[in-house]
């Protein structure tokens, strides 16, 4: 139905001229109310071909002016409308964006219908069969605000098979957004989304209400995790662990603040004394291989220390300082009788008579009998990442080294290890780490952590959605737990070849993204991972949804990266230059509907939606807790008295 004609076409917008006959901003078509009137209404006009050109109101004008020209053409209203092209929807009802063709001026302009919005948002085959409506094709976002009463769907594949952000201000809806998407997605009947594999890092602890096992598919499997759990609150959670064996030696650094060069090799021996060491007192075949690497390795110091010394008195002291801290080490860890004796049999060479030891010492030492080859093969074995070793051997390692760097004349390792050895102490004592030290199931590597702890392996379709309470953990921490998890599961992905890298998809969703996806600051990790999952990720199916209340803060790698984006009210200024400089379609209009916007409402653009919709989210039932606290209700109560007796 036609209301009105063009009288000016721009580049970028056309004016409408009403006609006399349209009085109002809403009419009736096939029992369906459409209002067009209204900022950010759809309108259409057309071109010479015959294509449709589909348009939104940004302004509405009143002109009382006469005009015989418009008269002619029954243009004398008052009101006029400045439109905004979008996009074409050519004769064969495809939609594009852009223009190609514009129309010319006095072109009829009409109402956009509900069957034109269907025909432009539902995907279509070439054989013109529509196949977005079926239950496990889309899932429903909310209502449009451009069109106003229709109901707005997302494809499943667009939204899912490419990185997408969740951006907005504290308070804008992105939880809730969140919360409706997962929702919708596991409460699919028929197959259950049983295939689908989602891990949420709930930095707030706000997620667990929205995704009670009451009110989703009963075939869908949900775990709840949080680390150090210590308050009858968390009986909701189970214990959730990151074993510190399988951190990688790059992990290791960044949480110990370790510099790349100087600290890096110092760190590398210390782990692998620390896989020795835990091995010399495990009863095992192999355990008097690793005493005989031991002694190989005493000798050595001391063989260094005898070869430096000026005097003997200088080489018994310091060899009897090193044999004392050796039998203090041993003892601090458990009694082990081969090595003290051992050690005494060699302290008891260190006898001295006027300054001379009459080479006692280096007798004993030539006369040792070690495994000379076997220690060597011990000492070029390397620690897997993901083996076992106990880190109570920690220290240990630390003295082991440090005496030998010491007995080589490098008088300043300790200071240059201090921050290094100051952290390691953190790690040791901290209760923020407790869930990487006392972990109550011990895992034979990285794919076994993955497969026990989230579900994740070949053909099975176990624990479909998993949220981690991240809350009570400091930044440093969560920053190590969120990378050295998404690292293991890329490292597991890009084993896939052929059609496997498309089965068994893994979606992260990054609450407060910004807090461990930085723009412009050195992350803890050397590489953050989650910008390389963001440039890779998708070749193997692993994805990112990130959500930030904060756009300016984060990785422009990432950001620019992602394909979808639901963008909430941002009203600081930093932040809307910041999407604008990132993203290269991102236009002057988006930035006044974003601050504009109200909680709840969202912009949608990207590889989900044809063109870029104004959308009402449909609140979550139940919602996560995440709003805000109503002060005059906790600050303005009436005083409960205790057995209703008055005070004096």
């Amino acid at each position: 139905m036609n209301i009105g004609k063009i009288i000016s076409v721009e580049y970028d917008k056309f004016r409408v001229k009403l006609f006399h006959t349209t009085k109002t901003s809403a009419l009736s078509l096939n029992g369906q109310i459409y209002y067009f009137g209204n900022i950010g209404s759809f309108l259409k006009t057309y071109n010479v071909i015959g294509d449709s050109i589909i348009c939104e109101v940004v302004a509405i004008l009143d002109h009382n002016i006469e005009s015989k020209i418009y008269s002619s053409y029954n243009l004398d209203s008052a009101r006029e409308l400045v439109i905004k092209p979008i996009g074409t929807l050519d004769k064969n009802r495809n939609f594009n964006m852009g223009i190609g063709i514009f129309p010319t001026i006095y072109s009829d302009v009409s109402i956009v219908t509900f069957e034109d919005i269907e025909t432009i948002l539902s995907t279509v085959h070439k054989d013109g069969k529509h196949i977005d409506n079926q239950i496990h094709k889309e899932i429903e976002i909310g209502r449009s605000k451009n069109l106003i009463n229709y109901k707005i769907s997302l494809n499943i594949n667009k939204l899912f098979n490419i990185h997408t952000a969740v951006l907005g201000n504290s308070g804008s809806g992105k939880s809730n957004t969140i919360a409706h998407i997962l929702q919708e997605v596991y409460r699919k009947q028929d197959n259950h989304a049983v295939g689908a594999k989602t891990i949420l890092f709930d930095v707030n602890g706000e997620y667990p209400r929205a995704f009670e096992k009451k009110h989703l598919n009963e075939q869908i499997q949900i775990k709840f995790y949080k680390p150090n759990t210590t308050t009858k609150s968390d009986i909701f959670y189970a214990d959730f662990f990151l074993p510190y064996y399988l951190l990688n030696l790059d992990e290791w650094l960044a949480f110990l603040m370790a510099s790349e060069r100087t600290q890096k090799p110092f760190w590398d021996r210390v782990l692998q004394e620390s896989f020795k060491f835990y091995r010399i007192f495990q009863s095992t075949e192999k355990q008097g291989v690793y005493v005989n690497y031991f002694k190989w390795k005493t000798r050595n110091i001391l063989n260094i220390i005898v070869s430096k010394a000026d005097s003997d008195t200088a080489k018994i002291t310091a060899a009897q300082g090193v044999i004392l801290r050796f039998k203090n080490i041993i003892a601090e860890i458990q009694s082990n009788s081969v090595l003290n004796t051992f050690l005494d049999e060699i302290n008891n060479k260190c006898d001295i008579s006027y300054g001379n030891n009459d080479g006692h010492l280096s007798g004993c030492l030539v006369d040792m009998k070690i495994d000379e080859e076997q220690a060597i093969a011990i000492n070029e074995e390397r620690l897997r990442t993901g083996e076992y070793f106990d880190y109570k051997f920690f220290k240990t390692a630390v003295d082991m080294v440090l005496l030998e760097e010491e007995a080589k004349g490098n008088t300043r390792i300790r200071e240059f290890v201090s921050t290094m050895l100051s952290r390691l102490d953190y790690f040791l004592n901290n209760s923020d780490c407790d869930f990487m030290r006392n972990c109550t199931i011990t895992y034979s590597n990285s794919e076994d952590y993955l497969k026990k702890c989230f579900g994740i392996t070949d053909n099975d379709f176990t624990d479909q959605l998993i949220v981690v309470d991240s809350s009570e953990v400091g930044s440093d921490v969560l920053e190590l737990m969120t990378s050295v998890i998404s690292r293991m599961i890329f490292d597991y992905r890009k084993k896939k070849q052929g059609d496997n890298r498309r089965k068994e998809p893994v979606h992260l969703i990054l609450d407060e993204a910004h807090r461990y996806i930085k723009k412009d600051a050195e992350y803890i990790l050397k590489e953050n991972i989650f910008e390389r999952i963001a440039r890779e990720g998708r070749k193997f199916s692993l994805y990112l949804l990130i959500s930030s209340q904060r756009p300016s803060e984060l990785s422009s790698t990432v950001l620019s990266q992602c394909g979808n984006y639901i963008v909430h009210r941002i009203q600081n200024e930093i932040d809307m230059k910041y999407i604008y400089s990132v993203l290269p379609y991102f236009s002057d209009d988006y930035t006044t509907k974003i601050k504009q916007a109200v909680p709840g409402e969202a912009l949608i653009f990207g590889n989900c939606v044809p063109m870029p919709l104004q959308v009402k989210v449909t609140r979550a039932n139940p919602d996560p807790n995440s709003e805000n606290c109503d002060i005059s209700k906790e600050w303005f109560q009436k005083k409960i008295l205790k057995d209703n007796i008055a005070p004096f």
